[in-house]
């Protein structure tokens, strides 16, 4: 029969081994699992690389559109500094007669109603006068 120490010994060996297949199992999971990450990973490579080179495309043409509608705001600002040196030349040269001439009509207006108020008034006062003589 067996001894004492070699029954310690049988067992501590039988632990062992379980140990080490416990230990094996996790390096096979644990290769299983860098596996599945290596394909990840060259998935992911596989998509990004293109994608980066769609962006990039696409950067360089929104920076092409960028230059132009630069061009147009910088376009229309002339314009716009244009139309105002015309508004101002316009208001300069015809805008000091027009409210002169504005003016003067007002005045002459004026004078006329004034004087047909004055020729109404004179002519009712006349009236009022004769009207009274004759009773």
């Amino acid at each position: 029969m067996l001894t004492g120490g070699q029954v310690a010994a049988l067992i501590a060996a039988v632990f062992f081994a379980l140990l080490m297949l416990a230990l094996c199992y996790l390096v096979l999971k644990l290769a299983k699992t860098v596996e599945e990450t290596q394909k990840l990973v060259h998935g992911i490579t596989e998509k990004t690389v293109p994608l980066l080179g769609e962006v990039t495309t696409s950067v360089t043409h929104v920076n092409q559109e960028l230059v132009r509608v630069d061009a147009i705001t910088a376009n229309v600002q002339s314009i716009s500094g244009n139309v105002s040196a015309l508004t101002s030349l316009f208001a300069a040269t015809l805008g000091s007669p027009i409210i002169k001439v504005a003016a003067f009509s007002y005045g002459v207006r004026s004078v006329a109603t004034k004087r047909s108020e004055k020729d109404v008034n004179k002519r009712v006062r006349e009236e009022l006068k004769s009207s009274r003589r004759k009773r």
